[in-house]
């Protein structure tokens, strides 16, 4: 089985859980609930993880497409863009590439792992495979020398400063290839 189908079914990404730290995420930074249109987004955001090998590759950087277009069939009237674009640039990298700014919903997205405490977070991405591939992409932020719990704290903070600025480029990208230039 490929990671990201791993990630949604049991990972970081895991379809009931991930939806409930990102809508938490949401009110905490919005001090407001996200529309109904706005929660189906929530929920469906990461959707197109599943079948990709790997989470912060090439393909992987392209897991947004699925559930923008499934935003865009299901709550846009056909002129509008509003949730496909919502959900299409919740990945910073993914509106980077089109001169975009993220969405609401990015920051929403890296301040979940506020509401998924270590001792949940670490077994899922073990189990799912994430954990390697995350470690390995933060290795030039955090010492590959910290332990699982050691990583994921400092990892919370790098996220809650992402979440908190509202800027793409309030802390380094990660993935594998992604400068800053």
């Amino acid at each position: 089985m490929k990671t990201g189908t791993k990630s949604i079914l049991f990972g970081v990404h895991q379809f009931i859980w991930h939806p409930i730290t990102v809508y938490l995420a949401w009110l905490w930074l919005n001090r407001k609930f996200p529309t109904f249109k706005e929660t189906i987004c929530i929920i469906i955001h990461d959707w197109g993880y599943w079948g990709k090998e790997n989470m912060d590759d090439d393909e992987g950087e392209t897991h947004p497409e699925f559930g923008a277009t499934l935003a865009h069939s299901w709550l846009d009237k056909e002129d509008d863009f509003y949730h496909y674009e919502f959900c299409l640039y919740h990945s910073r990298h993914y509106a980077r590439k089109a001169k975009r700014d993220p969405s609401k919903l990015c920051w929403a997205d890296k301040m979940s792992i506020v509401y998924d405490p270590a001792w949940l977070y670490l077994p899922r991405a073990i189990a799912s495979g994430e954990l390697k591939e995350y470690r390995e992409n933060s290795a030039f932020l955090i010492s590959k020398d910290e332990s699982n719990f050691a990583w994921h704290k400092r990892l919370k903070e790098i996220f809650v400063t992402l979440g908190k600025e509202q800027r793409g480029d309030a802390v380094p990208y990660m993935n594998k290839g992604d400068s800053d230039g």
